[in-house]
Parts: C-alpha cells; structure tokens; sequence
C-alpha cells in the first residue's frame, strides 16, 4: 500500500514538472498580485476576530491570539506602502487601542483564560503570552520611531515582570497550552520566547542594548540557546518560511487549499479541528 501511493506520488509530481510549463505558456496570462485584495481579505478577517463573541474579553476589549491577530498585525502594515496609505488603517487603530487599553490597565485586566474557568495553570500560561503579544505588537508598529512611547515601554516591562526565574524555564515564559499545533502545544513555550526575542529586537532607539534588561535578555538568550537543539519540526520557522515562499511562487499557483499545515507531520492522517478546538 505505502509502496503504490509514493509510485503515484512521484507519476504525479512528474506529470506535474512537464505539464505545468506548457500550461503557463499556453495561458500567456502574467500572474500578478492584487495588493487590495491582499488587504482587504486581511481586513476582513480581522474584523470578523475583533467582532466574534467568543473572543470578546473584559474592559470592552478582545482575544489578541497569537495565531490571528499577530500575523494580522505583522502582515497588514506592509502593505501600506504598496497601497500608498499614508496612516495605520482602521483595524489597525483598533487594534492598536485594544492592545494599548489592556498594557495600561494590566493589573486591572482578567487574563484571557483563567484557571477558575478553564484549568490549572491557565492564568499564568494567559498572563505570560499577552505580554509577549503585547510588546511584540506594539514594538512592530513603532519600530520606525525615534523613541518607545510611554505604552510600548509598560508594555516591555509587563512582559519582563512574567519572565521565569528559576529552573529549566528560566528565560522563558509561561504559554497558552490547547494541545493545538504549533501555536498553543506543549512545545510552543520556546516559540513562545523567540517572540520575545523579536520584540525587543525591532523595538525603537536600540532598546536592546538598555542596561535595565540585560539580565533578563541574556536569560532569554541562553533559554533559546539551551533548547534549540531539541526543538521538534514543527518549531522551526525556516519550515514556515520556506512554504510562504513557495506559496507565493508562480509555482503555487494551482493550489487552491485554504490551510497548508506546516507541523512536522504531525496532522498527518488526522481529521480537520473542530468547532471546539479538539481534533475530530
């Protein structure tokens, strides 16, 4: 059985290679890329997260996920450039006063999840992922600035404030465990971390190099450094990486899937999640 599906594996990969060329030949139709489109579909998307009822959160604000609203925050902004926008757009500013109400009223604020309502160790794991979010956030937007804004610097300090001190952890930070691939698994606490680590990278005015966190960034460094080599497949970016780019390849473009897995494998054979959150 294993035997058949790679020789059909390999005849259609070779179909594939001969086919494809004359096909892009034949067409004589330039791919070419719909910035607005870009945007308006991550637009829409957002609008959704920030509207859905299951994401609202106390203090009239919502769920910054980090498998959501972080690639939305990271992606969106690139595209003002190509689309001459001129200021944040409109989810952006929402975002960007959601995030800001939640930094500065953080010992006012609920965690996103709570051991009371959801399970043991869940407001840590809670308390430790916003912060990163938070500042990684706000770092990216700002990171042209000549100087962090009084809510970007609360913001680092949160996240400093829920950095562990002590044992094989040290230098990481509690993260949101849902046993959901790789965002929110067992293993996503490094993950977790190299968003720090990106943070304080592209935050403003060399803020890396302030004295102040010097201990806990080289605790952050050699937590990475500690376990880099243990890191499962699905914890590694170039993977990521490397899909983008081939999604954004002409080569892609005869995919039409709207999720491509980049997990090691391990959904391999599995059902799609459910509406819960677990696997069917």
């Amino acid at each position: 059985m294993t035997v058949t599906f790679e020789r059909i594996a390999v005849m259609a990969l070779f179909a594939a290679s001969l086919f494809a060329p004359t096909f892009r030949a034949e067409t004589n139709e330039p791919l070419t890329w719909n910035k607005k489109a870009a945007a308006a579909y991550l637009d829409d998307r957002q609008t959704w997260w920030m509207n859905w009822p299951a994401a609202a959160r106390d203090h009239q604000t919502f769920c910054v996920s980090c498998h959501t609203v972080l690639p939305y925050a990271l992606a969106r902004p690139a595209l003002r450039s190509a689309l001459s926008e001129t200021a944040p757009s409109a989810n952006d500013r929402k975002l960007l006063d959601n995030v800001t109400k939640r930094v500065l009223a953080w010992n006012d604020m609920q965690p996103f999840y709570s051991d009371e309502k959801v399970g043991p160790d869940k407001t840590p794991q809670s308390r430790g992922t916003e912060s990163i979010l938070n500042a990684l956030i706000l770092s990216s937007f700002e990171a042209g600035n000549p100087q962090a804004s009084t809510t970007l610097t609360k913001a680092f300090d949160n996240m400093w404030g829920q950095q562990q001190k002590s044992g094989d952890k040290r230098g990481s930070w509690s993260w949101l465990n849902f046993h959901t691939q790789p965002w929110e698994a067992p293993d996503s606490q490094y993950y977790g971390s190299t968003l720090a680590a990106i943070a304080v990278g592209v935050a403003p005015n060399d803020y890396r190099s302030s004295p102040a966190i010097q201990p806990g960034l080289q605790a952050l460094r050699d937590f990475l450094h500690r376990g880099y080599a243990s890191q499962p497949r699905n914890n590694r970016m170039r993977d990521v990486a490397n899909m983008v780019v081939f999604l954004a390849s002409d080569e892609a473009a005869g995919c039409t899937a709207g999720d491509f897995p980049v997990d090691g494998g391990y959904s391999a054979g599995r059902r799609f999640v459910t509406g819960d959150g677990d696997w069917g």
